[in-house]
């Protein structure tokens, strides 16, 4: 009995022996495992963490890159949110403007059917005197200029200072006469005048003005307020220009401007002009005689139609017989 049983000890003791091998050597198989796992990862790891960093620096920089171009283009915008707006304030002043065009433009269509048919006449005789004189009157073209002959070297300005031009009229004769003063870029002599015979500049009371851009200059700034009584009556001034400067050796143009004439007879003037203005030796006349029409009867509300026409009437026949043209104008405001 106590044989057997030390039998069954010993063997117990071998098997626990055994079981605790086996345990012990998967143990530190498990732990093995582990610490080559680890270094395994730990390498991994290591690797992967510098491209990770390259990237984000990568992204950093595009982040900054990206901020910078949204920068100017916020400026942009805001350039162009500062022209849109300037566009449509001048797009809201225009469609003010047209509204007040067409307001001005219905009223007109409402008012007297006469006035605006004897505008369209006068218009319709002055273009087809133009057409006329331009089909009677030859001289070389190379000394035109707008149908204007400039083959004189001094000029006088005569014009009309009354008050309906002084009001209406006065920057577009302002204008007229810089283009005028233009096509002559050098003269000997200038003089300005008004219909009656008045000096602009007493100083040069019977003598010419010399040509130079200062007194060039100068005499379009007194035009400015230069405002002496006036008749509406060309003759005196033309009269007196011709009496104080012409000379024989002198090529003299007269420019008359003006809008009206309220004198008694169209012909008494022609032909006070015309014994005075008489032809020399050569056959010409002494000097040569430009008239310019202001429309301001035509426009303005209220004109005197009357005076206008038969201004336009002298101006023709005044020009035509005195070797020069006669230019209508078709508005007010400088061009």
């Amino acid at each position: 009995m106590s044989t057997r049983r030390r039998k069954e000890r010993g063997n117990t003791a071998e098997i626990s022996i055994s079981f605790l091998d086996v345990i012990s050597c998967g143990f530190g198989a498990i732990v093995l495992l582990l610490l080559i796992a680890k270094t395994v990862d730990s390498t991994a790891f290591e690797d992967s963490v510098q491209p990770a960093e390259g990237s984000v620096a990568e992204l950093q920089q595009q982040v900054f890159e990206i901020r910078g171009e949204a920068r100017i283009l916020n400026r942009d915008l805001l350039s162009k949110e500062e022209q849109l707006s300037d566009i449509r304030q001048r797009i809201a002043r225009l469609q003010s403007e047209l509204a007040s065009v067409r307001r001005q433009r219905d009223a007109v269509a409402q008012s007297d059917t006469t006035e605006r048919d004897k505008l369209t006449l006068a218009l319709q005789v002055l273009t087809e005197e133009m057409a006329r004189l331009k089909a009677r009157q030859r001289p070389d073209k190379r000394s035109l200029i707008g149908g204007i002959p400039v083959d004189s070297e001094y000029i006088v300005f005569i014009i009309d200072t009354s008050g309906s031009m002084f009001n209406f009229a006065w920057p577009r004769l302002r204008q007229e006469m810089i283009n005028i003063l233009n096509i002559y870029p050098k003269v000997k002599g200038i003089q300005v005048m008004n219909d009656m015979g008045g000096y602009m500049f007493s100083t040069y009371r019977d003598k010419w003005i010399p040509d130079t851009p200062a007194r060039r200059k100068a005499i379009i700034d007194r035009l400015a307020s230069w405002t002496p009584f006036s008749n509406s009556s060309p003759v005196e001034g033309v009269q007196h220009a011709i009496r104080r400067f012409y000379a024989p050796d002198r090529k003299i143009s007269l420019y008359v401007l003006g809008d009206d004439f309220t004198g008694q007879s169209i012909a008494e003037v022609l032909s006070s002009v015309e014994k005075i203005n008489r032809e020399g030796r050569s056959g010409q006349q002494l000097v040569r005689i430009h008239t310019i029409g202001f429309p301001v009867h035509f426009m303005v509300k209220g004109g005197n139609l009357q005076t206008a026409s038969r201004f336009a009437a002298l101006m023709r026949d005044l020009s035509y017989r005195n070797g020069g043209t006669f230019v209508g104008l078709n508005g007010l405001k400088p061009e």
